[in-house]
């Protein structure tokens, strides 16, 4: 396959699973949403849809990193992480915009948060920018998982 196909294929795989997941619960984006109490740290809402963008981008590129590499068992298992942290991910925007159930998704974000680091660690067995790429991710599902938090502690009145 054409290398640009394959980085095409690549980035728009977690392009397209942020993307279905974002509009399926964007009904969730409502007054309930609205009211939440959230931490003073908060950005604002219209940082979020290019954060993720950027990320969903970096972990196609990182994917495609991988998919360049010869064949084996670690990069089976690469493949299976990465799959695994976006699912996670996926069920994570309806556990918490839908179904507004803030404690599940705490604990699920907190589930991302280790899967991403295990990805971390498998690829970089197999290519160190591919796993250095993943960092701003783990940054940022740090940072959410603090809000997240922070929502199911402290909740609205």
């Amino acid at each position: 396959m054409n290398r640009y196909i394959k980085l095409f294929i690549c980035i728009l795989i977690p392009l397209s699973v942020g993307g279905i997941s974002g509009i399926a619960t964007a009904s969730g984006l409502n007054v309930w949403f609205q009211d939440l109490e959230k931490p003073f740290f908060n950005p604002p809402s219209y940082l979020f849809g290019p954060v993720w963008t950027a990320l969903y981008v970096l972990m196609g590129i990182s994917l495609y990193l991988i998919a360049q590499s010869p064949t084996s068992k670690a990069k089976r298992t690469a493949y299976r992480i990465f799959g695994v942290q976006l699912a996670l991910n996926f069920v994570w925007s309806f556990l918490f915009f839908k179904y507004q159930m803030i404690g599940l998704a705490f604990v699920e974000i907190l589930l991302i948060w280790v899967s991403i680091v295990t990805m971390i660690v498998v690829f970089n067995k197999i290519d160190r920018t591919a796993a250095i790429l993943q960092y701003p991710y783990l940054l940022w599902v740090t940072f959410a998982s603090v809000l997240n938090g922070g929502a199911y502690r402290f909740p609205s009145v």
